[in-house]
């Protein structure tokens, strides 16, 4: 939900060899995808490949990086933070140049974002330099610009799979049943998807929300903090000369702090937002599982009239072969009796001739 692919190619990877430093090391037996991730909640940008479920490269771009063509087809450059150096084979030099381009893009969008979150530390860190009520933490850390060890881990990349056909099986009678039944199944099976992912989005905002309500609170006491300020520095006649200066930038200060906090809120507001659509979502699953109940029950009555038509189809059949078995039995002894009375017919005029 955090981060986003922005650009993807497939090449084949390579790390240095960690002994000689000098060897490259193949670590996928084919071409594999490539893909530049962003981070919009910490301005980061990262490359990512994996090789089925391990992953082969997860380097953070910093301004520092540099990505080298060493020939028309392959590129690499250094991750101080892996220790390691990753080495890319591209099918075409094309695709080389373009990951190269996207590359210097990226790390100098990198640079802009560190120097503006410096920059931000330093205005956020200067109020509390100058004032002496106390410290104001500044909201932007180290591990929120680099990530600590647990957001630079592997986040899951769905991998495009070939669509693999189904064997086919022998029709069955009622097979509409069973059709809409699958079809329910499926529904079922991807809202259990969508409910789990939808989860994952409703803990991590629920854990932002806390985070951004205690910034909040620091903000607000800062604020509060600093209005007294003011109004100390306007009671201190000897300051008097002072006093405009520092009032001039304590004001500029609320008034930043007062649009963070109106930026929190509403981030807050949409977060809310999302996590009523979550609820829908929800009542909806609940709605469709309900369905597919009443269907499987459903489909449960079919079976059964289907085994009973068969049982009593079954009997319809063996009665009608019995009565055929009793007719052609019947016919025979009415073809034996039809032959007798024509004997006696021929007898009996025989008979009346010899009169």
């Amino acid at each position: 939900f955090r981060e986003q692919p922005i650009f993807s190619t497939r090449a084949h990877v390579f790390q240095i060899d960690p002994n000689t430093k000098k060897n490259w090391v193949p670590t996928s037996k084919h071409a594999v995808t490539v893909s530049y991730f962003y981070d919009s909640t910490r301005n980061v940008y990262r490359i990512i490949s994996l090789d089925g479920s391990k992953a082969i490269i997860n380097s953070t771009i910093t301004p520092n990086m540099t990505f080298t063509k060493t020939s028309q087809k392959f590129g690499q450059w250094a991750d101080s933070r892996a220790n390691t150096v990753y080495g890319l084979g591209f099918s075409s030099e094309h695709h080389l140049s373009k990951f190269a381009e996207k590359f210097q893009e990226f790390k100098e969008a990198a640079r802009i974002a560190k120097e503006k979150s410096h920059e931000k530390m330093e205005l956020t860190s200067t109020p509390s330099q100058e004032s002496a009520g106390g410290d104001i933490q500044s909201p932007l850390t180290p591990e929120s610009i680099n990530g600590t060890d647990d957001e630079r881990a592997m986040p899951e990349v769905t991998q495009n799979s070939e669509p693999r056909a189904e064997p086919t099986q022998n029709a069955l009678p009622f097979t509409h049943s069973s059709t809409i039944s699958k079809h329910w199944e499926a529904e079922l099976a991807a809202l259990k998807g969508n409910n789990a992912k939808l989860t994952a989005a409703l803990l991590e905002s629920t854990a932002n929300v806390k985070q951004w309500k205690q910034q909040l609170a620091a903000y607000q006491e800062e604020a509060e903090r600093l209005h007294k300020r003011v109004t100390e520095l306007e009671c201190v006649s000897s300051q008097a000369n002072e006093v405009p200066t520092h009032k001039k930038e304590l004001n500029q200060t609320i008034q930043e702090l007062e649009a963070t906090l109106k930026k929190k809120e509403e981030e807050i507001e949409g977060l809310k937002q999302e996590i009523e659509n979550a609820r829908e979502l929800q009542a909806q699953r609940d709605s469709l599982t309900q369905k597919l109940q009443e269907v499987e029950i459903r489909n449960k009555d079919l079976e059964g009239q289907l085994s009973d038509l068969e049982q009593r189809l079954e009997k319809s059949q063996n009665e009608q072969e019995a009565f055929r078995n009793n007719l052609k039995t019947l016919l025979e002894i009415l073809d034996g009796k039809i032959f007798e009375l024509t004997e006696l017919r021929d007898n009996l005029a025989k008979l009346t001739e010899c009169r």
